[in-house]
């Protein structure tokens, strides 16, 4: 039983190497074979991997990202939609426009205004960003 704990253990350890990874370069290209090297597995078996492991495909979890630190820049700065899709990694301002709609739920024009003059909140700042996360699971 030590054998099977320790292998999930390592396979568990390398998957969060390649999700820090991409955390670290959200904004750049998702390189599947980069992060596959890094877990030390084939890009098809990473790609398995992974959603076993964190629930979404790399590239889900890498849009999830890119949305979150968009929320924040919408939230914090008075920077154009347009600066902000390419800051945080989206090539196109459409794509960008249909995945945050598609996580958050309003386009990211429409989360700007519904937030405006809204009070910050005052929590401690772990429950803030976990409230604040979008979610792929609803």
């Amino acid at each position: 039983m030590a054998v099977v704990n320790q292998a999930a253990e390592d396979t568990n350890r390398r998957m969060l190497r390649a999700r820090d990874a991409m955390d670290r370069g959200y904004a750049e290209p998702l390189d599947i074979p980069a992060l596959a090297r890094l877990a030390h597995v084939s890009e098809a078996h990473f790609i398995r991997t992974f959603r076993a492991t964190f629930g979404e495909t790399p590239h889900r979890y890498l849009q999830r990202r890119r949305v979150e630190r968009a929320m924040r820049l919408l939230r914090e700065t008075d920077r154009s939609v347009t600066d902000i899709c390419l800051e945080v990694g989206f090539n196109s301002l459409g794509t960008f426009s249909r995945t945050f709609r598609d996580i958050v739920g309003e386009s990211p024009t429409e989360f700007r205004r519904r937030i405006v003059g809204l009070p910050p909140i005052v929590a401690p700042t772990c429950f803030a960003k976990a409230w604040l996360r979008p979610s792929s699971f609803g």
